[in-house]
């Protein structure tokens, strides 16, 4: 025994190392990096608060509106990361489908049914999505590639359909005539409307509803653990038994599902189908689940996450928009935000 070390003070360190290692390992929880995140974000809109524009309600109203779009897409853009993949065609998705719901029901002199059109609508974004599922699952595409294959599609469809102009509420004619109808259909007024008090948009509710199914996938269904066996180690899942061709499928179905709700959402936003919507979707889709914490890695990660990450962007965003910050420099802050948020990742995977 060493008599220079007083028998006293030996508990000591012990004690200060479990509270360190009990501290660190709390810090390395994505769900608590998240709501850090968060809360400095909010910190610092509490200090550059507009003039008190931060602390109305209409301000924190309009960045869930304007936030829901993208929050949609992330939702999709968490169920094929888990899987280890990627979807870089949701913003063209987007478009295409903006593009056909505005043609259905405002630019045709017998429009169609607001409910035929939805569903129709519905099911050409499952199927976009199924098909990027079909290639990466049976031919073994890349995901970046089948979906690089299907954003250029998409985006070139949507164009093909409008003629390559914004489609809007104007019928026109074989002639080459056109009138405007002065009356939006009913569904997308509906769409553009708040409710409870004229507090909550309509799209932030559907926002929520499809957070809600992506949390169901994930968390109560088999397919939910196919999905995170898939993106922790496919071989080890095949040899197990897991069907990877039809998850893969129904996966990516998925997420080209909810991006036809986002497209959705964004005709009756905007009141008109342009071609040119959604471009950089998808980069900021997969900025709010990287923010959130849910791994590119594959394996990993939640659809409660990706909330935290799409609440964070949109006020990131929302509070440069009040203190009138140019859009050069919100675009470089995110990015680094972005940058900043990969690197924890990193940092707790080593």
């Amino acid at each position: 025994m060493n008599p220079t070390v007083p028998l006293g003070n030996t508990p000591s360190r012990p004690e200060k190392a479990t509270e360190v290692s009990g501290l660190t390992s709390l810090f390395a929880k994505p769900w608590v990096r998240a709501f850090m995140a968060l809360i400095v974000i909010l910190l610092i809109g509490m200090i550059f608060n507009a003039n008190g524009t931060f602390f109305r309600w209409s301000a924190h109203r309009d960045m869930l509106r304007q936030t829901s779009v993208f929050g949609i897409l992330a939702t999709a853009m968490t169920l094929v990361v888990i899987t280890g993949g990627i979807d870089l065609g949701v913003g063209s998705i987007v478009a295409a489908v903006a593009v056909i719901y505005s043609t259905f029901l405002m630019a045709l002199p017998v429009p169609f049914s607001a409910a035929s059109t939805i569903l129709f609508c519905l099911a050409v974004g499952a199927v976009f999505g199924v098909w990027n599922g079909f290639l990466i699952g049976k031919f073994k595409f890349q995901a970046f590639i089948a979906t690089l294959a299907m954003m250029t599609f998409a985006r070139g469809f949507a164009k093909y359909i409008s003629g390559g102009r914004k489609v809007m509420n104007a019928i026109f004619f074989p002639d080459g005539t056109f009138k405007y109808n002065p009356v939006f259909p009913e569904i997308t007024d509906w769409l553009n409307s708040r409710i409870l008090g004229n507090n909550i948009a309509i799209v932030t509710i559907i926002m929520l509803c499809c957070m809600f199914i992506g949390w169901v996938v994930l968390s109560r269904l088999v397919w939910g653990r196919y999905i995170y066996s898939i993106g922790g180690n496919e071989e080890a899942a095949r040899l197990s038994g897991v069907p990877i061709l039809a998850t893969k499928m129904l996966t990516y179905g998925l997420s080209g599902f909810f991006c036809a709700v986002a497209g959705i959402c964004q005709a009756a936003q905007e009141y008109q189908g342009d071609p040119e919507a959604g471009t950089g979707y998808e980069l900021t889709a997969i900025g709010m689940v990287v923010i959130g914490g849910t791994s590119l890695a594959g394996g990993r990660g939640s659809i409660g996450l990706t909330l935290i990450g799409v609440l964070t962007m949109g006020y990131l965003v929302k509070i440069l928009s009040l203190n009138a910050v140019a859009e050069s420099t919100r675009l470089m802050v995110t990015g680094a935000i972005i940058v900043i948020a990969v690197l924890f990742q990193s940092s707790r995977r080593k």
